[in-house]
């Protein structure tokens, strides 16, 4: 017992220790080899500068952001620039020239819409969109659908004269009220009526007329009296008759676009001829008709070269 607490307190105090070919080594104070220490001492600088290398990478990962940072801070003061420049040449501008009318703001221009609107509603024309028949169509055909929602309330809010539109038969757990949702920016704020009741109960019949080209009668006139409806339909299937027949059905009016009256079939390649078109189409036709009352100017604004049509003046 006595000569093992020698023995370790012997190795403990010795200063040297024998290696293995005899050659005596320096320890430490844990009794390792010096030569020991050194190898660790290389690998944690090692470790330390790989450390460096990884924050100068970083480093150089924030010096980009900081250019791009700069780069838009740059842009953003161009672009302020130019506005105080033009805000400076049309106050120039109009001190030279006090009689001409000057360029109205946004805001103004959007309050003036919103009057207009509000105004078609008590005593414009009234244009109802009958999305009764949406449940019928695919998703495809839908997302069309809301897109032309979508085109046809920007040409009304560019009218002089603007419709106001209903939207009938529109629930608002259904497919086209999700996809104009998803499709339409704004769509929650547009200035027009939409409602779950039916076209058909929501006005006297004798006022309404439906808008199919499926009919007899070729529209002559818009009158303010009346409440003309578009069938929201988009049947790539190309079903015929859907709109004409639920007319019908409620004994109700109705008409056509007056195409053949005032225009004929051009010769084309695929001999594809076709008066249906979609509803900002036929909207875009009542509304020009509306401030021009001309009926070739209407068509050819509304009746695209795809669809086999060209005005009776222009044949040769």
């Amino acid at each position: 017992m006595d000569w093992k607490l020698e023995g370790s307190t012997q190795k403990a105090e010795s200063p040297v220790q024998q290696g293995q070919d005899g050659i005596l080594e320096e320890t430490g104070e844990d009794g390792l080899p010096e030569g020991f220490h050194l190898l660790q001492i290389d690998a944690e600088g090692e470790c330390q500068e790989g450390e460096t290398l990884a924050a100068g990478r970083t480093a150089w990962c924030s010096k980009n952001v900081q250019r791009k940072q700069r780069h838009w801070e740059k842009i953003v003061a161009a672009k302020k620039s130019k506005r105080k420049q033009e805000k400076e040449r049309r106050k120039a501008n109009r001190a030279e020239n006090p009689g001409i009318c000057p360029q109205h703001s946004k805001r103004f221009l959007r309050a003036l819409t919103k009057e207009k609107l509000l105004e078609a509603k008590h005593s414009g024309p009234r244009l109802c969109i009958d999305l009764s028949m949406s449940h019928h169509m695919s998703k495809k055909e839908l997302s069309r659908l809301a897109g032309q929602i979508r085109r046809l309330y920007g040409s009304n809010k560019k009218a002089d004269r603007p419709f106001w539109i209903c939207l009938t038969g529109f629930t608002t757990d259904s497919p086209i009220y999700e996809e104009c949702l998803r499709m339409n920016d704004g769509f929650s704020s547009y200035l027009l009526d939409i409602t779950e009741e039916d076209c058909f109960s929501l006005f006297p019949l004798e006022t309404l007329v439906y808008l199919t080209p499926d009919s007899e009668h070729a529209l002559e006139d818009v009158d303010l009296n009346k409440v003309y409806i578009l069938g929201g339909l988009v049947d790539e299937s190309i079903q015929k008759k859907v709109t004409f027949q639920k007319a019908r059905e409620y004994c109700v009016k109705t008409a056509r676009l007056p195409i053949q009256e005032y225009m004929v079939r051009n010769h084309n390649g695929k001999n594809y001829h076709s008066e249906i078109l979609a509803i900002n189409q036929v909207f875009d036709i009542l509304s020009t008709y509306l401030e021009t009352h001309n009926w070739p100017e209407a068509l050819k604004k509304g009746v695209s070269s795809g669809k086999g049509y060209i005005l009776r003046n222009s044949v040769e």
